[in-house]
């Protein structure tokens, strides 16, 4: 270890002295953007992850990331558990969550930014549950070619699961030398603790899954990087990387400090270099990937399972008993929240996600996808209504909070004059819609929701002046 961390070669399975080298810091300085405010996670990981039951009927939504699948089954037809019932125009599938018959092919409301409805299929639960006899385990994936891990990861419908959804075997296949695989375990969202509970009773899981992908990589190092306030996740993950005798894979804590957690800041702060303004981190040499998304391809190889299940943290005082839940996709809401004790107050609102960049559910008539890991039902005593807005004082509060080192009072006013070019000369489209800007504005204006209503109107007008 030097003064400012560890060191490794990067190059795969060499450690000449000379070869190009990578440095991270296990303990990074704290942050000088973003917030520290209060957080509600304490009330949800007084308990272990407990099994949903398999629900009685799973509406499985086919729009889960960046692509839509095109459903394989059809009304009538009998599925088993982990049978693929539709494919997306990247290999990446979807499959039954529970053994039953398709009920219905069509749209159904789902959770999303905005009410929206989507395709679905729809499995009425029926008989003992089957497994679909594609779902064969793998021995030994270091045997395997990278390239057909990644097949397999994608046949399994493993996506990130810490929101964005983005093709996990289109992350492990970047079409650049990797230098190491970056673990992120920093769940910086007031409210979310499936990752922390995860990485407090699965360690183990994780680590394998890392070595997995840095195998597709060909990436010799990783790092998995935990949060301060995450003593019980941070000592699992020493424990078992000590157990796992592991040398390529390091362990590093950051500041609890939000969004410290987003993949751009935590390169950042492991690493002190930063991606270039529309570029990935693969540009630096460096994939990130979330600690469920690589216990989930842990367990495809394990035990042959495909991606139907996830774990859901279910929290707020409106719920009697909260806690973190591991049920199948398609799992109804009301469902989970019905094993979280019931409703004990009526919430004030009820989000999927957390407050800063979740998304407000009209009702639990919903259900779970691969981007449910969280559903607060919250009261007025946690989650306050919005206060009305008022005009920008330039108090310059944003500036400070901002962590993609934006101007967003500026990008607002520009916003107001049409300015489009201005708007794209102070960067609009590096805004990470963190929400950190809307939590410290004095005057409650609403400048995230905005901006993404401006990103959105841009990339739907591809001749708007930029």
């Amino acid at each position: 270890m030097t003064a400012t961390g560890h060191v490794m070669s990067s190059s795969p399975g060499t450690t000449d002295s000379t070869a190009p080298r990578w440095r991270y810091d296990p303990q990074p300085r704290r942050p000088d953007w973003g917030i520290h405010g209060t957080t509600f996670k304490n009330i949800s990981k007084q308990t272990p992850i407990r099994i949903a039951p398999l629900p009685a009927q799973a509406t499985l939504c086919l729009q889960q990331g960046p692509f839509t699948a095109t459903p394989l089954v059809v009304p009538g037809e009998r599925v088993l558990t982990g049978q693929p019932i539709a494919v997306d125009t990247g290999g990446t599938r979807i499959h039954a969550s529970v053994t039953g018959r398709v009920s219905a092919v069509g749209l159904r409301p789902v959770p999303g930014p905005q009410p929206t409805r989507a395709p679905c299929v729809v499995i009425q639960r029926e008989g003992d549950e089957e497994w679909h006899e594609s779902c064969e385990p793998v021995a030994d994936p270091s045997r395997l070619a990278p390239a057909e891990v990644c097949r397999r990861i994608a046949a399994a419908g493993i996506v990130g699961l810490g929101g964005a959804l983005y093709p996990t075997a289109r992350k492990l296949a970047p079409g650049v030398p990797i230098r190491a695989l970056l673990v992120n375990g920093v769940e910086c969202e007031p409210w979310i603790t499936c990752d922390e509970v995860l990485l407090r009773e699965r360690a183990a899981s994780v680590i394998a899954g890392a070595r997995i992908a840095m195998h597709a990589l060909g990436a010799a190092h990783a790092v998995i990087a935990v949060e301060g306030d995450m003593p019980e996740a941070r000592v699992a993950v020493h424990d078992a990387l000590q157990a796992a005798g592991d040398s390529g894979i390091g362990l590093a804590v950051v500041t609890a400090k939000y969004p410290a957690g987003g993949e751009r800041q935590l390169v950042q702060l492991l690493t002190g270099e930063e991606v270039p303004a529309g570029g990935l981190p693969r540009d630096l040499g460096y994939v990130v990937q979330n600690a469920g998304t690589l216990a989930a391809i842990a367990t495809l190889f394990r035990s042959g399972e495909p991606l139907v299940a996830r774990i859901v943290t279910v929290t707020g005082n409106g719920v009697a008993a909260p806690g973190n839940f591991e049920a199948r996709i398609g799992t109804p809401l009301r469902q989970l929240v019905d094993l979280a004790g019931g409703y004990r107050y009526p919430p004030t609102r009820l989000l999927m996600g957390g407050p800063m960049m979740g998304w407000a559910l009209p009702d639990d008539d919903l259900a779970v996808t691969k981007a449910t890991n969280c559903l607060v039902a919250a009261t007025a005593a946690e989650l306050a209504p919005p206060r009305p807005e008022m005009p920008c004082i330039r108090c310059g509060e944003c500036v400070q909070t901002c962590p993609a080192r934006l101007l967003p009072h500026e990008l607002h006013a520009a916003l107001r004059r049409g300015d489009y070019a201005t708007l794209a000369a102070l960067a609009l489209d590096a805004c990470i819609e963190c929400g950190c800007c809307d939590y410290v504005c004095p005057s409650a204006i609403p400048l995230t929701a905005r901006f993404v209503a401006a990103r959105r109107q841009d990339a739907a007008e591809p001749d708007a002046p930029s």
